[in-house]
């Protein structure tokens, strides 16, 4: 662990990682919160489609005044300030570029970004993990292929799971389950933007003096961004997603071991090697004891009687069979641990996970009755959640990905709970990130 040295021998000689951040949400917030504390790491570059926004953002987590005023990018490497723009392409393509980190939530501007980045020689940290999940393992690919690193975004969910996944694949354990809590009870597909504030337990009030997003939040309630994040687990780490879908079991952290080990062995899960998502609820809904909501965990078995020995010797909770336990950590920062991946990317060479195969999949699926000349709204909307599903279940079927349901015109009646499928919209093949899906699912569809 030696990223802290590294940026600051950077900042010792007056070169540090420069760094453009799309979207000044939520998650590009906290990570500007952190900036001025991390030595050798300067963000010349902020796009936002609202400059005035974004502006505002700065100021909103501590940045000094006039901080993101600089006229130009000339002007910001100069002084160490920042330029902000709503040309995100234009700062994208600047040669003093280190790194592009796309946080804008929106898959198309994902794509874009990302490709526009690959083709200009920069590495990219992909927090939109919808845009990941669309086309990550042929985004990473093109990365390879261009030699910068494409990578998920440390402080998110799916990076520090890929990170205990290979703590414990490195350490020489069997993987038996990987993946994170959250808040879920029986219903909430339905969670719409009406709907989140009462149910996730903030007062609208509240999330507006936070800056959250009821569409964006809705998607976290409704079991959508939990599909997208377990496909992008799966993709990252080689897991097989369940085949019916997520269960969210309620499962509080000493019973990991327990509720995530195979059904053969007293456990719920159907096979070793898979995602899954544990609620911080009952299904009456009682707090689970000691829940996960914000946190990640992975299930391991271990490969010898000397390993389960070694295992009650120092304190780890194991199951009734001795022979599979559990790491966790009950809470992860979001954009505050972003700089672990810029770092990493631009001094290492390195991802903190990324796509390496093409094992899951999101697919968008009826929150109520569609019918034809309904509109789709995207993630977190009224019409639509997204289900995960094993990638070539989803091929097989021609499931429509959560990603691109939002804009096109329904074709056919759909029920409440049914996937949607490509035959099942008005699809527009001349949008980019359409063409980019189809070039990757003919990619990755016989790997």
């Amino acid at each position: 662990m030696n990223l802290s040295s590294l940026l600051h021998a950077r900042a010792a000689e007056d070169n540090p990682v420069r760094v453009v951040l799309i979207g000044a949400g939520k998650f590009g917030s906290m990570f500007l919160s952190q900036v001025p504390t991390t030595p050798g790491l300067h963000v010349a570059g902020l796009a936002d489609l609202s400059v005035d926004r974004a502006k505002a953002a700065c100021i909103n987590v501590g940045w000094p005044a006039g901080k993101a005023d600089a006229a130009s990018m000339d002007e910001a490497v100069k002084t160490g300030g920042t330029f902000v723009s709503d040309d995100a392409l234009s700062l994208i393509q600047d040669p003093r570029i280190d790194v592009v980190i796309d946080a804008t939530g929106h898959p198309p501007a994902g794509i874009l970004h990302a490709l526009t980045a690959i083709e200009n020689g920069k590495h990219v940290v992909m927090v939109n993990v919808e845009a990941d999940v669309l086309a990550g393992p042929l985004l990473a690919q093109k990365a390879r292929d261009a030699g910068v690193v494409y990578t998920m975004a440390y402080g998110d969910q799916p990076a520090l799971i890929a990170e205990m996944v290979d703590w414990a694949r490195a350490s020489g354990f069997g993987i038996v389950c990987a993946g994170k809590g959250t808040k879920y009870r029986p219903g909430f597909h339905g969670i719409n933007p009406d709907t989140v504030w009462e149910q996730f337990g903030f007062s609208a009030e509240h999330a507006a003096e936070s800056g959250m997003n009821s569409q964006m939040f809705a998607s976290f309630m409704d079991g959508t961004k939990s599909a997208i994040e377990m496909a992008a687990v799966s993709n990252a780490c080689d897991l097989s997603p369940p085949s019916d879908g997520l269960s969210f079991f309620p499962c509080g952290v000493d019973d990991l071991s327990n509720v995530l080990r195979p059904v053969s062995d007293g456990g719920q899960i159907k096979q070793k090697g898979t995602v899954e998502v544990v609620a911080c609820d009952e299904r009456d809904g009682r707090p689970v004891f000691r829940d996960l909501r914000w946190g990640v965990y992975v299930t391991f078995e271990a490969p010898n009687d000397y390993a389960k020995r070694c295992l009650l010797d120092y304190g780890l909770k194991v199951d009734s069979t001795g022979k599979y336990a559990a790491m966790y950590k009950p809470y992860h920062l979001i954009g505050l641990e972003l700089g672990i991946t810029v770092a990493s990317a631009a001094l290492r060479g390195e991802s903190t996970g990324h796509s390496r195969h093409w094992r899951g999949d999101a697919v968008a699926t009826a929150k109520r009755d569609l019918k034809p000349g309904d509109v789709l709204d995207g993630e977190g909307g009224f019409c639509a959640y997204g289900k995960l599903m094993p990638a070539q279940a989803s091929l097989a079927m021609g499931g429509l990905p959560i990603g691109l349901a939002h804009g096109f015109r329904i074709k056919n009646s759909v029920p409440t709970g049914k996937p949607l499928t490509w035959d099942d919209v008005d699809v527009d093949e001349s949008q980019q990130a359409v063409q980019v899906r189809r070039e990757m699912e003919r990619t990755f569809a016989n790997r």
